[in-house]
């Protein structure tokens, strides 16, 4: 009976020829709209070349320098701290968590989990966790996400300062762009209070999609910004249409969309499948799971991932803790299930958006997502620059309990390439 159930279920050829019949009809306005944005940069080609130069580390160090020789400084004092090998191995980390124990332990980097911290939200954060990374034998995040102003950060250094940065210490990173509901055009959002997910999320409303489009390839030609994040059904598809013309756009989801189900996790990798190059490339490369899932969702949905041939393209990004503030109910700390998680679901990133909560709780000022809004001119004029910077460090901390938890299990982790995984 279940068989004959599941043949229902098959695609016939003619669904997919109505696909296209809409993506090649030339009065197709959803898809000319589309087109019209793109053109305005050049050619798929020509765009990437842009994006090329803009990403060349001697370039992006010339315009720190011109725009902020202090960051420049700082990059050249990370770069030294680099080369003189300053920073912890892998290797010597490893024998610092287990000792004796480590001939025992055979690592299987299959299954190695990225180290994540957001939200990093100004470059000279940077350099104090760098500082404390080399003090103590700790370990920098191989990845970051950032939520700052994408405007305000241009004009201030910071934009041109991380770039550059995460090329020096091997990591990536994610932007947040400016296009979204929470700068008005939602009348849903009271303002970024009301963020935490009332009428579908964050949104980016009618026109908004095509705004966001325009200021990615604004930011990915001039700056060579490449992976961004995506809070919206419509812009998630642009990114899997840009992708399929040709730019090599990176994106990954908010757990803003609430993913929070095999089954919405399956319908976004149907359309990531659907477009994928005929490589099998996605632009789609960060799913972060919402806070409220299991280990059985992501387990489920790594099945039908694999199947996809997606397991080396889509990590699994989730939240191992949170801010203490203003997004959800705490204690948060997910560190356990990740330990049960991560010998058995590949690409898994541990997101750390918050302090552990024995932590956070003795703070005067703990950690809030609502800071993320804030305008830098004001957090500083606030008074709330320092605290600001000890909830980053807080979250630092997080990151280095979770390695050492992993590591303590045998189990591996990606850190940033260029200081821990030298040969």
């Amino acid at each position: 009976m279940a068989e004959n159930l599941r043949q229902r279920l098959q695609i016939t050829p003619d669904r997919l020829e109505a696909l296209n019949a809409v993506l090649l009809n030339p009065d197709m306005r959803i898809i000319n709209e589309f087109l019209d944005v793109v053109a305005k940069y050049g050619s798929p080609e020509e765009i990437n070349q842009k994006a090329a130069r803009a990403m060349h580390l001697p370039s992006l160090l010339d315009r720190v320098a011109a725009e902020n020789p202090g960051y420049r400084a700082d990059l050249e004092w990370l770069t030294e701290q680099r080369n003189e090998g300053r920073f912890i191995s892998l290797a010597d980390y490893r024998r610092k968590v287990l000792a004796a124990k480590i001939d025992q332990i055979t690592f299987n980097d299959d299954y190695a989990v990225t180290l994540e911290i957001s939200a990093s939200q100004y470059f000279p954060w940077l350099k104090e966790i760098a500082q404390k990374a080399i003090d103590d034998g700790s370990l920098m995040p191989g990845r970051f996400i950032r939520v700052r102003k994408m405007k305000e950060q241009e004009a201030d250094g910071d934009l041109l300062a991380f770039a550059a940065a995460m090329q020096i210490i091997g990591a990536s990173y994610v932007e947040t762009l400016d296009t979204k509901g929470t700068d008005g055009s939602n009348v849903h959002l009271g303002g970024p209070e009301t963020i935490t997910g009332y009428f579908g999320g964050v949104g980016q409303p009618n026109e908004y999609a095509l705004k966001w489009l325009d200021e990615y390839l604004y930011y990915y030609t001039n700056y060579g910004v490449r992976q961004v994040l995506n809070i919206n059904p419509g812009t998630v598809l642009l990114g899997y249409l840009l992708h399929r013309l040709g730019v090599d756009i990176e994106f990954k989801i908010s757990v803003f969309m609430g993913n929070d189900n095999p089954y919405a996790a399956f319908w976004t990798l149907i359309g990531a499948k659907l477009f994928a190059r005929d490589d099998g490339t996605s632009p789609l490369i960060g799913f972060n799971w919402s806070n409220s899932v299991n280990n059985q969702t992501m387990e489920i949905s790594a099945q039908f991932r694999k199947d996809l041939d997606f397991e080396r393209v889509v990590r699994f990004e989730h939240h191992i803790t949170e801010t203490w503030k203003s997004i959800v109910r705490q204690p948060y700390n997910r560190r356990e299930e990740l330990i049960v998680l991560a010998d058995h679901v590949a690409n898994i990133s541990a997101k750390h958006e918050g302090g552990d909560p024995e932590v956070e709780q003795t703070r005067e000022y703990p950690s809030d997502i609502l800071d993320y809004f804030r305008d830098k001119e004001e957090v500083i004029a606030s008074g709330d620059w320092d605290a600001l910077a000890l909830n980053f460090m807080d979250k630092f901390d997080s990151v280095n309990r979770t390695a050492w938890a992993l590591t303590e299990n045998g189990l591996s982790i990606i850190a940033a390439q260029n200081l821990h995984h030298q040969l």
